[in-house]
C-alpha cells in the first residue's frame, strides 16, 4: 500500500497501476483493485501486454517469486522486488558489489574509499606541518605568555575526547579558563565566569584550537570533521540520539561542517545536539575533497568576521 500510494501520487511518473494480486483473501476487502491469488499474475500480464511487475512477497515465498522473476525475464517485462526489511529500515539504502555478491548499506561513505583516505590524510600531514612550522611557533610565545600572565596554570589545555570509532584521545587546546574541576563535565556558555580576558578573545576568534594541529600530524584528528565531544557528552547523547554515534566513523576535526552552518558552541537544548549530529552524518555521507576546502575557507573567513556563537 505504501508503494501504491508513493506510485499513485508520482503523477510525473506516468504510472498506470493495474491492480493487485495476493494470496491472503482477506485483502480482498482491503486492495484497491483485488486481481487475484500470485498464480494468476502470469496469464494476466500477457493478456493486458503489462511493463512492470512490483513484487512485495516476503523472502519465504522463493519459489513465488523465482516463478514470477522467470516469467518476467522471459517476457521482457521489468521485474522490481521490494525488500523485506523495508518493514524496519525505512530508509535509502546503497547497493554495493563484491565480486558478484549484493550488499547494501545504510548509508555511502567516500572515505570508505582507500584513494579518498589517502588523500585526506596526505592533506592533513602537509597543512598541519605548515601550520606548526610558521604560524604556530609565533603564536605559542606570543599567546603562551599572555596566559600565563591572565592565570596560573599550563599553556596548553589538554582533555580527552572522543575521537575515531570512539577511541580516546588526548586533544590539546590553548588554554582559555582558569584551572578549574568542572573542565570534564561542563561546556563553556556565554559569559562563563571561569574564562580569562585572553581565553575570551581566543576563543572568539578560534585561536584556541590551534593545538589541535598537532593532533591532526599525530593523526587523532583531521582538519576537517566532526567536532571532538568531552567524553560526558559522549556518554549522554550516546543515549539520546540514536544516530550520535555514527559521528565517529570519521576522523575528528580542527572544524567541520556543522560548525560553519551553525552549530558552533554550546549546545543548551537536544535539538541542537540533534542538528549538529544531523551535520556531522551529511558530512560524512556526502564528504569531497572540495567540500572540505571550503568548510577550511568559511572558518577563515568567520574567524575574521566573528561567530556569535564563538564563546
Amino acid at each position: 500500500m505504501e508503494l501504491y500510494r508513493a506510485m499513485r501520487d508520482d503523477i510525473s511518473s506516468g504510472f498506470n497501476i493495474l491492480g493487485f494480486f495476493d494470496d491472503n483473501l482477506v485483502l480482498k476487502e482491503v486492495l484497491p483493485n483485488y486481481l487475484g491469488t500470485t498464480d494468476k499474475v502470469e496469464e494476466y500480464a500477457i493478456a493486458k501486454e503489462i511493463d512492470e511487475i512490483y513484487c512485495t512477497l516476503p523472502g519465504t515465498n522463493d519459489e513465488k517469486i523465482l516463478r514470477m522473476l522467470n516469467f518476467a525475464e522471459k517476457r521482457m517485462i521489468r521485474f522490481y522486488i521490494v525488500p523485506e526489511f523495508y518493514r524496519n529500515v525505512k530508509k535509502s539504502m546503497v547497493m554495493e558489489f563484491m565480486e558478484s555478491v549484493p550488499l547494501l548499506t545504510i548509508r555511502k561513505e567516500p572515505l570508505q574509499e582507500i584513494y579518498n583516505r589517502a588523500l585526506k590524510r596526505l592533506f592533513d600531514l602537509v597543512f598541519s606541518l605548515v601550520v606548526l612550522c610558521t604560524v604556530f611557533p609565533v603564536l605559542y610565545v606570543v599567546v603562551g605568555i599572555l596566559i600565563k600572565r591572565s592565570s596560573p596554570g599550563p599553556v596548553f589545555f589538554k582533555q580527552k575526547r572522543t575521537g575515531l570509532y570512539g577511541h580516546d584521545f588526548e586533544c590539546y587546546k590553548f588554554r582559555t579558563m582558569r584551572v578549574n574541576n568542572q573542565a570534564d563535565t561542563m561546556q563553556a556558555v556565554k559569559d562563563d565566569p571561569r574564562k580569562t580576558k585572553i581565553g575570551d578573545f581566543l576563543r572568539r576568534t578560534n585561536l584556541d584550537e590551534f593545538p589541535q594541529f598537532i593532533n591532526v600530524f599525530k593523526g587523532d584528528m583531521s582538519v576537517v570533521g566532526p567536532r571532538p565531544h568531552m567524553l560526558k557528552h559522549t556518554e549522554q547523547y550516546s543515549a539520546l540520539i540514536d544516530k550520535y554515534m555514527v559521528r565517529h566513523l570519521v576522523k575528528p576535526g580542527v572544524t567541520g561542517w556543522a560548525q560553519v552552518t551553525g552549530y558552533r558552541g554550546e549546545t543548551k537544548t537536544l535539538e541542537q545536539m540533534e542538528g549538529r549530529v544531523k551535520r556531522d552524518v551529511w558530512y560524512i555521507e556526502n564528504w569531497t575533497f572540495l567540500l572540505d576546502l571550503k568548510i577550511i575557507v568559511v572558518t577563515l573567513v568567520n574567524m575574521f568576521k566573528g561567530d556569535k556563537n564563538a564563546y
